[in-house]
């Protein structure tokens, strides 16, 4: 069934399909678009902030060969790991992804747990300004012969919220705050964030129609689902992926080794770490805070539809039927809900 061009509308219809890690994100989008016959005919969207880097995917748990050979993934392994891959890349990316796809006639489905990402892209992204090269350089060069304690000083003077929120490695985030003061004179804090104009409905892009469907386990599941996985990536040689990645020259201050799963390598001292136990113990519990703030985050996305994680027999054909509808042109905002029982 073509239901791409079902509408005949100029809109395209964009599924997302979200969770905390380890909720069951791969399975479901398995049990619905990547059995034989599926009714809808899709592709994904990553939104995932790590699976863009290329040589990073144990630690990140990407999609398998097999399972990307039947339901293709666009925006992995797009990165190298020493390059800054911001909210803005992603929804320039997934934007280019949705139309190449809905264009040859299947339905993009973008599917992670990057909740600023999902966010951004549904609601539209803030209204700072652009980058100004000429600022940026100089920012770059007073990094390289000052450090970043001048920087940071000034940031916590000019705009101490956006000090508070960011990490003193995040060298990226840093200057980008310090360009939009230099270049406005106004704080990147004051620039309201996206979709703070009201969350009543999906109205923000007009190109998109949006059905969120949401992914939630009972807590202490979720938990113990991380442990579980954090131990099989190490099962899986993790340990050897991250040293494979230090000997090929890439350190912990690179964008993409600051990522759950690979930052806890690494000592104070930037020395490789010896005592496996400990780093499997440390990634399993920052995994945990990490899924924690996920699910707050996710609660403020605004007509999400809730599904269990664990797709039962009946799962699948009646949340097809909800997106068929929504298709079709259909859809409801007021449809059931497939809460757990």
């Amino acid at each position: 069934m073509n239901l791409a061009r079902a509408t005949d509308s100029p809109v395209i219809p964009v599924i997302l399909l979200f969770g905390p890690t380890a909720s069951g994100k791969t399975a479901i989008l398995e049990a619905l678009f990547a059995g034989n016959g599926a009714p809808v005919s899709a592709e994904v969207v990553s939104a995932d902030s790590m699976q863009v880097y290329r040589g990073m995917d144990i630690g990140t748990a990407k999609p398998s060969k097999d399972l990307q050979a039947r339901l293709p993934h666009h925006l992995i392994d797009i990165c190298d790991i020493k390059e800054q891959f911001t909210v803005g890349d992603f929804v320039r990316h997934a934007d280019q992804a949705c139309v190449d796809i809905y264009s040859r006639g299947k339905i993009p489905v973008v599917s992670g747990g990057t909740g600023f990402y999902l966010k951004n892209f549904v609601l539209g992204l803030p209204a700072a300004p652009p980058s100004d090269l000429v600022i940026r350089e100089t920012l770059k060069k007073e990094l390289v012969s000052d450090g970043v304690e001048p920087l940071l000083k000034e940031l916590r003077s000019v705009d101490p919220v956006s000090a508070q929120r960011i990490h003193p490695n995040d060298t990226y985030r840093l200057l980008r705050a310090l360009e939009v003061y230099r270049l406005t004179g106004r704080p990147l804090s004051s620039y309201p964030p996206s979709g703070t104009s009201g969350h009543e409905d999906l109205s923000e892009r007009p190109r998109y129609r949006f059905l969120l469907i949401g992914i939630q386990r009972d807590r202490e599941e979720l938990y113990e689902r991380i442990n579980r996985r954090t131990r099989d990536m190490f099962l899986q040689g993790l340990a050897a992926e991250v040293k494979s990645l230090v000997e090929k020259g890439y350190t912990r201050e690179d964008p993409g080794m600051r990522a759950i799963g690979y930052q806890e390598f690494f000592l104070e001292n930037g020395q490789f770490a010896t005592d496996l136990e400990a780093v499997e113990t440390l990634i399993a519990r920052n995994s945990r805070r990490y899924a924690k703030r996920q699910i707050t985050f996710f609660a403020s996305l605004p007509e999400v539809h809730w599904i269990p994680g664990e797709p039962d027999a009946e799962l699948p054909p009646r949340v097809l039927d909800h997106i068929i509808k929504f298709l079709a042109g259909e859809f409801h905002k007021e449809a059931p809900q497939y809460h757990p029982s």
